[in-house]
C-alpha cells in the first residue's frame, strides 16, 4: 500500500504541474481526487493490508489527499493570476441574445398627452376611487333616482352590507365633487381614469373605457372660455388646421350643454366613409356646470361659474392612430400593440 501511495503521489504531482489551465486542473481533481477517483480506489484497498500497518496507511493516505488538494488549489491561484482565463470559443454565426424594450400602451400615451396639454394650460391632474356611492355619482351631479338620464348608468353595483349603494363609477365627473368639497374656487382640473357603463361590447362600444374630465370655477368662466380652450385643445393635439363645432345637447350637470365635433382628421372636413360623408366627427361633451351642482358641494352660484368637459381616451385615440376597432386596446395582441 505504501509504495502504491508514492507512485499516486509523484505521478499527481507531476500531472499538476504540467497543467495548463483550470479546465485540466479540474480534470485531474476529479481523476485523483473524485468520488471514483485513482486515491477513492486505494483506500477501498485498507481492507486487504494487515491489521498493524492500516492505521499507518490511512493515516498517509489522508495526508496525501490534502497535499493534493492544496497543490491542485495552488496552482489554480498561479494560473488565475499568471493568465487570462480561457474562455469558450463562440460561434459567430449563430443568432444574438434579444431583449425586448417595453413601451407604453397607446392609451396611456394618449392620456399623457391630454393631461400634459391641459397642465400647460394652468389645470393640475386630480385622480379618484373607481367604486363610488350613489351619491357622488349621480345625485351630486344632479341625476336624481327619479332622473330618465340615469337609466343609462344605473348599474354594476356592488353586494356590500349598510345602507350606502356602492358601483363603479360610470364617468370621473366624480372627482370634481370630491375636488370641489375640499377645495373652494378659484380650481382647474381634469380627472383622467377608468370607467364602466352598460354598453355592449362592439367595434365602437365597450363596457370599460377610459376618460379625460375637465373642471374650471372661477368668478368670471364664460361660455367663450369653454370655446377658446377646448379649440386649443385639439389644434395641439391634432395640429392647427383642426376645426371645431359646437352643437347644443343636453346633459344633467351642465346648463348650457354642447357636443362638440372636429373636422375629420382623415379627409380635413371633405367628406370620407369615417365621418359618414359629414366632415365632421363627434368627440366630446361639455358646458357650464349646472348650479344644483355647485349646490351640492357648498359653492354659491350666484357668484362662481364653471365650465366642464368630458373626453373618451378611446375616442381620441382611434382617430390619432386610425384604429376602426375600440377592442384592439383590450385584447393584448402584441403584434397590434407593437405598432405604437
Amino acid at each position: 500500500m505504501k509504495g502504491k501511495l508514492a507512485a499516486l503521489e509523484q505521478e499527481a504531482l507531476e500531472e499538476i504541474e504540467k497543467a495548463s489551465t483550470q479546465d485540466r486542473l479540474e480534470q485531474l481533481r476529479v481523476q485523483y481526487l473524485g468520488r471514483h477517483g485513482t486515491l477513492s480506489a486505494l483506500l477501498k484497498e485498507l481492507g486487504q493490508v494487515p491489521a498493524e500497518e492500516r492505521p499507518e496507511a490511512g493515516e498517509r493516505a489522508n495526508r496525501l489527499k490534502e497535499r493534493l488538494g492544496a497543490e491542485i488549489k495552488q496552482k489554480l491561484i498561479s494560473l488565475e493570476k499568471g493568465t487570462p482565463a480561457v474562455r469558450p470559443l463562440r460561434d459567430p454565426t449563430l443568432p444574438g441574445h434579444t431583449f425586448s424594450v417595453g413601451k407604453r400602451h397607446p392609451l396611456t400615451r394618449i392620456t399623457r398627452e391630454i393631461c400634459e396639454i391641459f397642465v400647460s394650460l394652468g389645470f393640475r391632474v386630480a385622480e379618484g376611487p373607481e367604486i363610488e356611492t350613489e351619491y357622488y355619482n349621480f345625485d351630486a351631479l344632479n341625476i336624481p333616482a327619479s332622473h330618465p338620464a340615469r337609466d343609462a348608468f344605473d348599474t354594476f353595483y356592488l353586494n356590500t352590507p349598510g345602507p350606502k349603494k356602492y358601483l363603479l363609477r360610470s364617468q370621473t365627473s366624480t372627482v370634481q365633487i370630491r375636488v370641489m368639497e375640499k377645495a373652494k374656487p378659484p380650481l382647474r382640473i381634469i380627472a383622467p381614469g377608468r370607467v364602466f357603463r352598460p354598453d355592449a361590447v362592439d367595434a365602437s362600444h365597450s363596457f370599460m373605457f377610459h376618460q379625460v374630465e375637465g373642471l374650471w370655477v372661477d368668478t368670471e368662466v364664460a361660455f367663450s372660455d369653454l370655446k377658446g380652450l377646448l379649440t386649443l385643445f385639439f389644434k395641439q393635439l391634432f395640429g392647427p388646421k383642426t376645426r371645431t363645432r359646437f352643437r347644443p345637447h343636453f346633459f344633467p350637470f351642465t346648463e348650457p350643454s354642447t357636443d362638440v365635433d372636429i373636422s375629420c382628421t382623415l379627409c380635413g372636413g371633405r367628406g370620407c366613409r369615417v365621418c359618414s360623408q359629414k366632415g365632421w366627427l363627434e368627440v366630446l361633451g361639455a358646458g357650464m356646470v349646472h348650479p344644483n351642482v355647485f349646490r351640492a358641494v357648498k359653492v354659491d352660484p350666484r357668484r362662481f361659474r364653471g365650465l366642464a368637459f368630458g373626453l373618451g381616451v378611446e375616442r381620441i385615440a382611434m382617430l390619432k392612430f386610425g384604429i376602426d376597432d375600440i377592442r384592439l386596446f383590450f385584447e393584448n395582441d402584441l403584434r397590434f400593440l407593437r405598432q405604437f
